[in-house]
Protein backbone atom coordinates (compact mmCIF):
# COMPACT_ATOMS: atom_id res chain seq x y z
CA UNK A 1 0.00 0.00 0.00
CA UNK A 2 1.24 3.31 -0.78
CA UNK A 3 2.61 5.29 2.36
CA UNK A 4 0.44 8.48 1.06
CA UNK A 5 -2.04 9.26 4.15
CA UNK A 6 -4.19 13.04 4.58
CA UNK A 7 -5.28 13.56 7.89
CA UNK A 8 -8.34 15.94 8.70
CA UNK A 9 -8.54 17.92 11.75
CA UNK A 10 -5.31 19.76 13.97
CA UNK A 11 -6.99 19.88 16.83
CA UNK A 12 -6.22 19.05 20.31
CA UNK A 13 -5.67 15.50 19.03
CA UNK A 14 -5.62 15.47 15.44
CA UNK A 15 -1.93 17.26 15.50
CA UNK A 16 -0.31 14.68 17.49
CA UNK A 17 -1.85 12.14 15.51
CA UNK A 18 -0.55 13.82 12.39
CA UNK A 19 2.98 14.54 13.86
CA UNK A 20 3.42 10.55 15.02
CA UNK A 21 2.68 9.79 11.05
CA UNK A 22 5.37 12.03 9.98
CA UNK A 23 7.73 10.58 12.13
CA UNK A 24 7.04 7.17 11.15
CA UNK A 25 8.10 8.38 7.80
CA UNK A 26 4.79 8.64 6.34
CA UNK A 27 4.36 11.06 3.50
CA UNK A 28 1.44 13.47 5.22
CA UNK A 29 -1.45 15.78 3.51
CA UNK A 30 -2.92 17.96 6.33
CA UNK A 31 -6.42 19.73 6.83
CA UNK A 32 -7.50 22.38 8.98
CA UNK A 33 -9.89 25.03 8.94
CA UNK A 34 -7.36 27.41 10.77
CA UNK A 35 -4.28 26.74 8.44
CA UNK A 36 -1.85 28.37 11.11
CA UNK A 37 -2.12 24.84 12.91
CA UNK A 38 -0.71 23.27 10.52
CA UNK A 39 2.89 25.47 10.68
CA UNK A 40 4.42 23.18 12.77
CA UNK A 41 3.48 20.12 10.71
CA UNK A 42 4.38 22.00 7.33
CA UNK A 43 7.36 22.62 8.71
CA UNK A 44 8.23 18.88 9.55
CA UNK A 45 7.18 17.98 5.96
CA UNK A 46 3.34 17.84 5.88
CA UNK A 47 1.48 19.02 2.93
CA UNK A 48 -1.13 21.59 3.60
CA UNK A 49 -3.83 21.16 1.52
CA UNK A 50 -6.34 24.42 1.23
CA UNK A 51 -10.01 21.66 0.91
CA UNK A 52 -10.33 18.09 2.76
CA UNK A 53 -10.86 16.60 -1.13
CA UNK A 54 -7.27 18.11 -2.34
CA UNK A 55 -5.83 16.36 1.11
CA UNK A 56 -7.88 12.91 0.13
CA UNK A 57 -7.19 12.96 -3.62
CA UNK A 58 -3.76 11.37 -3.72
CA UNK A 59 -4.00 9.48 -0.37
CA UNK A 60 -4.23 5.55 0.41
CA UNK A 61 -5.38 6.37 3.81
CA UNK A 62 -7.87 8.90 5.00
CA UNK A 63 -8.12 9.94 8.46
CA UNK A 64 -10.28 11.93 10.18
CA UNK A 65 -10.27 13.31 13.87
CA UNK A 66 -12.95 16.66 14.17
CA UNK A 67 -15.45 17.70 16.93
CA UNK A 68 -18.99 16.00 15.94
CA UNK A 69 -21.09 14.92 13.63
CA UNK A 70 -21.98 17.88 11.83
CA UNK A 71 -18.33 18.71 11.65
CA UNK A 72 -17.61 15.07 10.17
CA UNK A 73 -19.82 15.31 7.48
CA UNK A 74 -18.81 18.75 6.15
CA UNK A 75 -15.16 17.27 5.97
CA UNK A 76 -16.30 14.13 4.13
CA UNK A 77 -19.61 14.85 2.10
CA UNK A 78 -19.95 18.67 2.12
CA UNK A 79 -18.85 21.15 -0.19
CA UNK A 80 -15.09 20.07 -1.63
CA UNK A 81 -15.44 17.08 0.91
CA UNK A 82 -12.68 14.18 0.87
CA UNK A 83 -15.49 11.62 -0.14
CA UNK A 84 -15.71 13.03 -3.49
CA UNK A 85 -12.04 13.14 -4.52
CA UNK A 86 -11.06 9.48 -3.23
CA UNK A 87 -10.10 6.80 -5.42
CA UNK A 88 -11.42 3.33 -5.26
CA UNK A 89 -9.87 1.11 -2.91
CA UNK A 90 -8.89 3.99 -0.94
CA UNK A 91 -9.41 3.45 3.06
CA UNK A 92 -11.37 5.99 5.35
CA UNK A 93 -10.25 6.49 9.00
CA UNK A 94 -13.40 8.16 11.50
CA UNK A 95 -11.34 8.74 14.72
CA UNK A 96 -13.76 11.29 15.83
CA UNK A 97 -15.92 10.64 18.44
CA UNK A 98 -19.10 10.89 16.30
CA UNK A 99 -22.64 8.67 16.82
CA UNK A 100 -23.06 5.46 15.13
CA UNK A 101 -26.08 6.43 12.65
CA UNK A 102 -23.43 8.80 11.18
CA UNK A 103 -20.86 6.17 11.10
CA UNK A 104 -23.76 3.63 9.16
CA UNK A 105 -24.34 6.71 6.61
CA UNK A 106 -20.68 7.63 6.00
CA UNK A 107 -19.93 4.13 5.38
CA UNK A 108 -23.34 3.68 2.99
CA UNK A 109 -21.53 6.72 1.02
CA UNK A 110 -18.11 4.82 1.05
CA UNK A 111 -19.18 2.06 -0.65
CA UNK A 112 -21.19 3.58 -3.28
CA UNK A 113 -18.05 4.93 -3.75
CA UNK A 114 -15.97 1.99 -3.80
CA UNK A 115 -13.96 2.41 -0.83
CA UNK A 116 -14.03 1.35 2.92
CA UNK A 117 -14.44 2.77 5.93
CA UNK A 118 -13.35 2.11 9.45
CA UNK A 119 -14.56 3.67 12.48
CA UNK A 120 -11.53 3.86 14.46
CA UNK A 121 -12.25 6.34 17.33
CA UNK A 122 -9.91 6.76 20.36
CA UNK A 123 -8.97 6.83 24.86
CA UNK A 124 -6.54 8.87 25.74
CA UNK A 125 -6.22 12.74 25.27
CA UNK A 126 -3.52 15.40 24.24
CA UNK A 127 -0.89 13.69 25.87
CA UNK A 128 -1.02 10.40 24.44
CA UNK A 129 -2.23 11.55 21.32
CA UNK A 130 1.61 13.56 21.07
CA UNK A 131 3.34 10.30 22.19
CA UNK A 132 1.84 8.07 20.53
CA UNK A 133 0.39 6.15 22.94
CA UNK A 134 -3.50 5.94 21.87
CA UNK A 135 -5.78 3.04 21.68
CA UNK A 136 -7.93 2.66 18.58
CA UNK A 137 -11.42 1.20 19.06
CA UNK A 138 -11.93 -0.14 15.85
CA UNK A 139 -15.11 -1.64 13.76
CA UNK A 140 -14.28 -2.91 10.67
CA UNK A 141 -14.11 -6.01 8.05
CA UNK A 142 -10.89 -7.86 8.85
CA UNK A 143 -9.22 -7.02 5.60
CA UNK A 144 -9.52 -3.57 6.07
CA UNK A 145 -8.52 -3.67 9.04
CA UNK A 146 -4.87 -5.29 8.87
CA UNK A 147 -4.30 -3.15 5.46
CA UNK A 148 -4.74 -0.35 7.73
CA UNK A 149 -2.77 -1.44 11.15
CA UNK A 150 0.68 0.47 9.71
CA UNK A 151 -1.25 3.57 10.01
CA UNK A 152 -2.68 3.16 13.18
CA UNK A 153 0.07 1.26 14.87
CA UNK A 154 2.64 4.54 13.93
CA UNK A 155 -0.36 6.65 16.41
CA UNK A 156 -0.86 4.14 19.29
CA UNK A 157 -0.12 1.49 21.91
CA UNK A 158 -3.01 -0.62 21.11
CA UNK A 159 -5.63 -1.34 18.18
CA UNK A 160 -8.82 -3.12 19.22
CA UNK A 161 -10.84 -5.09 16.78
CA UNK A 162 -13.69 -5.23 18.10
CA UNK A 163 -16.76 -6.19 15.19
CA UNK A 164 -18.03 -4.44 12.05
CA UNK A 165 -18.48 -1.00 11.16
CA UNK A 166 -20.10 0.88 14.09
CA UNK A 167 -18.65 -1.05 16.70
CA UNK A 168 -15.74 1.51 17.23
CA UNK A 169 -18.46 4.18 17.74
CA UNK A 170 -20.76 2.49 20.14
CA UNK A 171 -17.68 1.39 22.59
CA UNK A 172 -15.95 5.07 22.26
CA UNK A 173 -19.71 6.12 23.65
CA UNK A 174 -19.44 3.75 26.53
CA UNK A 175 -16.34 4.69 27.50
CA UNK A 176 -17.15 8.64 27.51
CA UNK A 177 -20.03 7.60 29.12
CA UNK A 178 -18.38 6.10 32.09
CA UNK A 179 -16.12 8.53 32.05
CA UNK A 180 -17.86 11.57 32.43
CA UNK A 181 -20.19 10.43 34.91
CA UNK A 182 -17.14 9.85 37.00
CA UNK A 183 -15.65 13.09 36.24
CA UNK A 184 -19.26 14.96 37.89
CA UNK A 185 -19.52 13.06 40.72
CA UNK A 186 -15.68 13.49 41.36
CA UNK A 187 -16.62 16.69 41.08
CA UNK A 188 -19.36 17.40 43.77
CA UNK A 189 -17.06 14.97 45.90
CA UNK A 190 -14.15 16.93 45.54
CA UNK A 191 -16.43 20.63 46.29
CA UNK A 192 -17.95 18.50 49.48
CA UNK A 193 -14.37 17.31 50.45
CA UNK A 194 -12.92 21.26 50.23
CA UNK A 195 -16.39 22.44 52.16
CA UNK A 196 -15.90 20.13 54.97
CA UNK A 197 -12.64 21.13 56.34
CA UNK A 198 -10.50 17.45 55.40
CA UNK A 199 -7.41 18.31 53.86
CA UNK A 200 -7.76 18.35 50.49
CA UNK A 201 -4.33 16.30 49.41
CA UNK A 202 -4.95 13.47 52.16
CA UNK A 203 -8.30 13.13 51.73
CA UNK A 204 -7.77 12.61 47.37
CA UNK A 205 -5.05 10.28 48.42
CA UNK A 206 -7.22 7.94 49.87
CA UNK A 207 -9.98 8.07 46.89
CA UNK A 208 -6.94 7.48 44.70
CA UNK A 209 -5.64 4.31 46.45
CA UNK A 210 -8.81 3.18 47.29
CA UNK A 211 -11.64 1.49 45.30
CA UNK A 212 -12.83 4.19 43.63
CA UNK A 213 -9.23 5.07 42.06
CA UNK A 214 -8.73 5.03 38.85
CA UNK A 215 -6.12 6.76 35.86
CA UNK A 216 -8.71 8.91 35.19
CA UNK A 217 -9.97 10.10 38.78
CA UNK A 218 -5.84 10.74 39.33
CA UNK A 219 -5.16 12.96 36.57
CA UNK A 220 -8.23 14.84 37.10
CA UNK A 221 -8.18 15.51 40.13
CA UNK A 222 -4.61 16.64 39.80
CA UNK A 223 -6.21 19.55 37.69
CA UNK A 224 -9.15 20.42 39.70
CA UNK A 225 -7.47 20.74 42.99
CA UNK A 226 -4.96 22.75 41.13
CA UNK A 227 -7.53 24.55 39.18
CA UNK A 228 -5.65 24.27 35.98
CA UNK A 229 -8.01 24.24 32.90
CA UNK A 230 -5.65 23.99 29.90
CA UNK A 231 -6.82 21.86 27.94
CA UNK A 232 -6.34 18.01 27.39
CA UNK A 233 -10.10 17.22 26.07
CA UNK A 234 -12.63 19.89 25.89
CA UNK A 235 -15.68 20.80 28.37
CA UNK A 236 -17.96 20.99 25.16
CA UNK A 237 -17.11 17.79 23.67
CA UNK A 238 -17.79 15.51 26.98
CA UNK A 239 -20.85 17.74 27.16
CA UNK A 240 -21.33 16.34 23.47
CA UNK A 241 -20.23 12.68 24.15
CA UNK A 242 -22.68 11.98 26.87
CA UNK A 243 -25.68 13.24 24.45
CA UNK A 244 -24.81 10.80 21.75
CA UNK A 245 -24.06 8.41 24.46
CA UNK A 246 -27.96 8.83 25.80
CA UNK A 247 -29.41 9.01 21.96
CA UNK A 248 -27.40 6.00 21.21
CA UNK A 249 -28.23 3.86 24.58
CA UNK A 250 -32.00 4.52 24.19
CA UNK A 251 -31.78 2.82 20.65
CA UNK A 252 -30.70 -0.63 22.53
CA UNK A 253 -33.71 0.67 24.90
CA UNK A 254 -31.46 1.83 27.93
CA UNK A 255 -31.95 4.79 29.53
CA UNK A 256 -28.44 6.35 30.78
CA UNK A 257 -30.16 8.54 34.43
CA UNK A 258 -26.68 8.89 35.32
CA UNK A 259 -25.41 10.25 31.90
CA UNK A 260 -28.48 12.58 31.74
CA UNK A 261 -27.29 14.26 35.43
CA UNK A 262 -23.82 14.44 34.55
CA UNK A 263 -24.10 16.29 31.73
CA UNK A 264 -26.57 18.89 33.80
CA UNK A 265 -23.67 19.78 35.04
CA UNK A 266 -21.62 19.84 31.79
CA UNK A 267 -23.98 22.31 30.11
CA UNK A 268 -24.01 24.54 33.25
CA UNK A 269 -20.38 24.79 33.32
CA UNK A 270 -20.67 25.35 29.61
CA UNK A 271 -23.00 28.72 30.22
CA UNK A 272 -21.28 29.66 33.12
CA UNK A 273 -18.08 29.84 29.96
CA UNK A 274 -15.87 26.61 30.57
CA UNK A 275 -17.03 25.36 27.44
CA UNK A 276 -13.39 25.71 25.71
CA UNK A 277 -11.51 24.79 29.07
CA UNK A 278 -10.35 21.13 29.84
CA UNK A 279 -13.34 18.94 31.12
CA UNK A 280 -11.94 18.96 34.78
CA UNK A 281 -13.43 22.51 35.43
CA UNK A 282 -16.72 21.19 35.79
CA UNK A 283 -15.86 21.05 38.99
CA UNK A 284 -16.31 25.51 38.90
CA UNK A 285 -19.43 25.98 39.05
CA UNK A 286 -20.40 23.76 41.73
CA UNK A 287 -17.59 25.83 44.05
CA UNK A 288 -19.59 29.12 43.28
CA UNK A 289 -22.95 27.49 44.36
CA UNK A 290 -24.04 27.89 47.80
Amino acid sequence: MSKNVAILGLGTMGAGMAANLLKAGFSLAVYNRTPDKAQGLIHDGARFASTPAEAARDAAIVISMLADDAASREVWMGQSGALAAVKEGTILIESSTVSPAWIAELADAAARKGVKLLDAPVTGSRVQAASGQLLFLVGGDDATVEAATPVLKAMSKEIVHLGPVGSGARMKLINNFLCGVQIASLAEGLVWIERSGLDVEKALAVLKAGAPGSPLLGAISARMAARDYSVNFLLKLMEKDLLYAEKEAARSHVHLKTSETARSLFEEASRRGFADKDMSSVIEPLRSSK
